[in-house]
């Protein structure tokens, strides 16, 4: 394992409730958050989290020896999924928008619109934070919703969609947020989990539906 120019944090997952675990921020891409989802039989590693003896330590115990699918919501979530790919050989999806700055990685698959994972994952294409933006919903049992940076951290239990110095496209992220209302199962309000820095919710990590404030 190479050392990163950034100070990595060496700190473990915290596990949120049954097969659900949050790392520590990604200080090497903008303080990502990532998420682990212990989903059967494939389970799924959401954006990539600081590369740590740690880290590689706990993903090799949560998998318990199945080959889990490394998932990137957007270019932020990056991180260094190449080196911890090469730890683990695990296969990696990403939108198409962004699988061109992953060449020559082994096992990318990518998606145009939207994608089933076999443990029934599904992904929504959200163009708007980067051009190829995406969400990850994980219906019943879990009924979490991934959001990466298309909804982020602006307080406690509040989520919300904002423009930045790195926005791709604004216009299109606002239609993005609508697409996303749209694209949630009627009568289902999931669990919200941002891609972002968690910091602003005031130590939660989850936030509920109702806490998704209007862009």
């Amino acid at each position: 394992m190479t050392t990163s120019s950034v100070a990595e944090s060496d700190m473990p997952p915290k596990m949120l409730r049954e097969g659900l675990w949050v790392f520590p921020p990604n200080l090497t891409s903008n303080s990502s958050t990532s998420w682990w989802l212990g989903c059967n039989p494939e389970p799924v590693l959401i954006d990539c989290p600081p590369l740590t003896t740690k880290t590689i330590e706990a993903l090799r115990k949560l998998s318990l020896g199945r080959a889990a699918r490394i998932l990137l919501t957007n270019r932020e979530g990056h991180g260094r999924v190449r080196e911890l790919q090469a730890e683990l050989g695990w296969p990696v999806l990403v939108q198409e928008q962004e699988a061109y700055l992953l060449p020559g990685l082994s096992g990318l698959e990518s998606f145009v619109e939207e994608h089933t994972t076999i443990s029934g994952v599904s992904s929504l294409w959200t163009p708007g934070p980067t051009p190829g933006s995406c969400v990850f919903y994980a219906p019943e049992p879990w009924n979490v919703l991934f959001c990466g940076r298309l909804l982020i951290p602006v307080g406690p239990n509040q989520l919300a969609s904002l423009a930045n110095s790195r926005t791709f496209h604004w216009t299109r992220q606002q239609k993005s947020v609508k697409k996303l209302r749209e694209w949630i199962p009627p009568n289902r309000f999931p669990d919200l989990a941002s891609g972002a820095g968690l910091g602003a919710l005031g130590g939660s990590e989850l936030v509920v539906w109702h806490g998704w404030e209007e862009a």
